[in-house]
């Protein structure tokens, strides 16, 4: 069982900036693939950023050179760092740990993006 707790997330500008953070539970975290994922009402939850246990990235192509997804093995955390925010990048988040059984969630925390 792994628990995700993240944070980080608010009410923000157009062109601002928000950084999320995810505490995962699980010593084994180096050994799995993590991910931020976004949902909005109505919608799917779809696919952010994601790195992998060696480190390389990838991202949706609408928050390509915008946000950054990094890992700390020895704390444990994945983070995403926003900037440019824009409207419609307004959703709940959700962090995302890929364990060789199954896929685990956080809670979700709400990012804004409104004047």
């Amino acid at each position: 069982q792994v628990q995700l707790v993240e944070s980080g997330g608010g009410l923000v500008q157009p062109g601002g900036s928000l950084k999320l953070s995810c505490a995962a539970s699980t010593s084994a975290f180096s050994g799995y693939g993590v991910g931020w994922y976004r949902q909005t009402p109505g919608n799917q939850r779809a696919l952010v950023a994601r790195i992998t246990v060696g480190g390389t990235t990838n991202y949706a192509d609408s928050v390509k050179g915008r946000f950054t997804i990094s890992r700390d093995n020895a704390k444990k955390t994945v983070s995403l760092q926003m900037n440019g925010l824009k409207p419609e990048d307004t959703a709940v988040y959700y962090c995302n740990v890929a364990t060789e059984s199954r896929g685990y969630w956080g809670q979700g925390t709400q990012v804004t993006v409104s004047s």
